[in-house]
């Protein structure tokens, strides 16, 4: 098996200098650590204690850092990805659950949970700089990708909240948005979608511009779009152009064309789909169906399933590899991540959209999942 395996990665996985590193980080929630995967050798490598309950987990853009979130703790756990050990621990609020860089790496938001507010963190000086109120109960807090929007979901308070990360203070807030959860922004920073996932609708912000032809314009509400029941995540194709609402209790997925902000149609694709993530070249669809322990494979182009890769128990938090050759489904209820291979042939040279490689072990209760990928100088 070894050899057989051994030979088939030769063939159709990328050969990496010696000196490439490529490592996933997940959160494990319910054992106070996270799991270490060698992503170039398909292994696990250790496990890192961090703080109590850790939920989010993002890697530095622009450092080889990687950041989790300890729910429990209240605090940051700080990652050296070359030697995969824990640098620092930066104190935040009460019940942090995500944190969002910014495109710069240089500044961390997190969501305080128990807190009602928003820590602004100085990377480079790992150290909390600024506290900025939200609505009640902050789940999300997402920089847009000019750096000039900080958007923040409000689960507790039914709201949502933009703030002017440079002058640090709260621009406006939208009321009545159920539950609301995951954010989306578009490439060119013009637009934000927001889950209400104690509804059924998706709300939809024009944010603040400095240039074109909404110069001047202030943040404003432009609709309330309705989806499928319980909508909990946002899959934004890379070139902006859609994005697909995971209706939680309809089993369905809901297009959303952004230029038009029109719902496009749903789609049913297995039982509570929890997240998605689309392919770099736009094409794919990828979607955990939690209860269904499958990934379903949807084709943009086509507007169906092409394919549908039974996983471990309870798929939740997806990721990609650096190249895009592989997709990983953090398994909460079994504890493991899939490696889901995106393409690859059969005997006959057929191609196989999605088709499950191998298992790797995670721990208690994972439920977050980051990739780091560099060059050891």
């Amino acid at each position: 098996m070894i050899l057989v395996i051994a030979g088939c990665r030769r063939h159709d996985f990328p050969q990496y200098p010696a000196n490439y590193r490529e490592y996933a980080y997940v959160t494990n929630g319910g054992s106070a650590t996270v799991t270490v995967l060698d992503l170039v050798n398909l292994r696990q490598d250790r496990l890192i204690a961090v703080g109590a309950q850790p939920s989010g987990v993002a890697a530095n853009p622009r450092r080889n850092e990687v950041y989790v979130v300890n729910s429990g703790s209240g605090s940051i756990s700080v990652i050296n990805a070359e030697n995969n050990s824990v640098a620092a621990t930066i104190p935040v609020h009460r019940a942090p659950y995500f944190l969002d860089v910014d495109a710069s790496g240089e500044r961390g938001y997190v969501a305080n949970a128990g807190s009602n507010n928003v820590s602004v963190i100085d990377l480079s000086a790992r150290r909390e700089i600024a506290v900025i109120g939200t609505g009640e109960s902050p789940g999300l807090a997402r920089i847009s990708p000019d750096g000039n929007s900080l958007v923040v979901s409000n689960r507790g308070g039914n709201s949502v909240t933009v703030v002017d990360p440079h002058g640090l203070k709260v621009r406006r807030v939208f009321e009545g948005c159920p539950g609301a959860t995951t954010i989306a922004i578009l490439p060119d920073s013009s637009k934000a979608f927001i889950t209400c996932s104690a509804g059924h609708q998706v709300m939809v912000i024009a944010l603040a511009r400095n240039t074109g032809i909404y110069a001047g314009k202030g943040d404003r509400l432009l609709t309330l779009l309705d989806v499928g029941r319980t909508p909990v995540d946002l899959a934004l194709k890379p070139d902006g152009g859609e994005v697909f609402a995971s209706n939680f209790e309809s089993d369905t997925i809901s297009e959303i064309l952004t230029s038009s902000n029109e719902v496009g149609g749903a789609y049913t694709v297995g039982a509570h789909p929890a997240r998605g993530l689309v392919s770099a070249d736009n094409t794919t669809l990828w979607i955990s169906n939690f209860n269904a322990d499958t990934i379903g494979v949807y084709s943009v182009d086509e507007g169906k399933l092409i394919n549908t890769v039974h996983v471990g128990g309870g798929p939740d938090a997806l990721a990609f590899s650096a190249a895009g050759h592989l997709l990983f489904a953090v398994n909460a209820r079994s504890g493991d991540v899939s490696v889901v291979r995106t393409l690859s042939y059969s005997p006959k040279g057929v191609p196989i959209v999605g088709s499950l490689f191998t298992m790797l072990p995670a721990g208690n209760h994972p439920n977050a999942i980051a990739v780091k990928a560099f060059n050891l100088r």
